[in-house]
């Protein structure tokens, strides 16, 4: 549910889905610095979401948050309803949000598989969908700014159904954007290692990190900087930035979070 009355629209409106934590938060915050009102999404991290919207609304007034299971296709359905409502307008998705959980090829099965496609794949596409019609309605454009990753351009068969769902995001991205042209734009972002997590010590994430050919892979600032980008660039649709510090050019056996 929203955590404030419902808003006038003024300055331009962003749904941030999986916002609460981590590389959401920090995208939520950074569109906040540079003037976007945020619609915070999670579906755990409730804390964390009333976190993440307070800080945007010291930045820019009218951060609000929403929660959805973004494997239900009503709930997505139901949180843009809700965020545009409540935002006055929507004019721009970041899909951020992304089930990881491991498997490979030989532990696949269709369960897993179909929870990372639901999560990852389908909930990106109906919320383009959507924004699609709402700006169509007003008679303006909106953006849609779907997170990769760098794998996409270096495989390896770890986290084989993330992958595929990331594989099919990406494949969905150019198909939106050829579709729903001119009333949207549809861009990738595709980061290489720029958190750590429980998978690896702080000693590992930094010689992980520099394995890229500038030394040093994407920080947070270099993510955020490049989603703003791709929102605000009105020439970018159908294709995928690749923020990695060019770890894509490096052949990695196994996914980092397994090195």
């Amino acid at each position: 549910m929203p955590s404030a009355p419902p808003l006038i629209a003024s300055s331009p409106a962003v749904l941030v889905t999986g916002a609460g934590k981590r590389l959401g938060r920090a995208i939520a915050l950074g569109l906040a610095r540079a003037g976007w009102r945020v619609a915070v999404h999670y579906r755990h991290s409730a804390q964390e979401a009333q976190q993440t919207a307070h800080d945007c609304a010291a930045l820019t007034a009218g951060a609000s948050v929403f929660s959805a299971d973004l494997s239900d296709e009503a709930q997505v359905r139901q949180l843009f309803a809700t965020a545009q409502q409540h935002m006055g307008q929507l004019d721009a998705v970041v899909n951020s949000a992304a089930l990881f959980e491991h498997d490979s090829a030989e532990t696949f099965g269709f369960a897993l598989m179909e929870q990372h496609w639901r999560s990852n794949t389908a909930a990106a596409i109906v919320l383009a969908q959507l924004l699609h019609t709402h700006v169509k309605q007003r008679q303006s454009q909106g953006v849609v700014v779907n997170m990769l990753d760098q794998k996409l351009w270096n495989y390896n068969p770890d986290f084989f159904s993330y992958t595929l769902s990331k594989a099919a995001l990406q494949a969905a991205t150019t198909m939106l954007a050829q579709a729903l042209a001119p009333d949207l734009r549809v861009v990738g972002v595709a980061p290489g290692l720029t958190l750590t997590s429980h998978l690896l010590s702080d000693d590992k994430f930094a010689q992980l990190h520099q394995l890229s050919p500038l030394g040093r892979s994407s920080s947070v600032e270099d993510v955020v900087a490049t989603v703003l980008f791709a929102l605000t660039n009105a020439s970018v649709t159908g294709t995928s930035l690749l923020v990695d510090g060019g770890q894509h050019l490096m052949k990695f056996e196994r996914d980092f979070s397994l090195m």
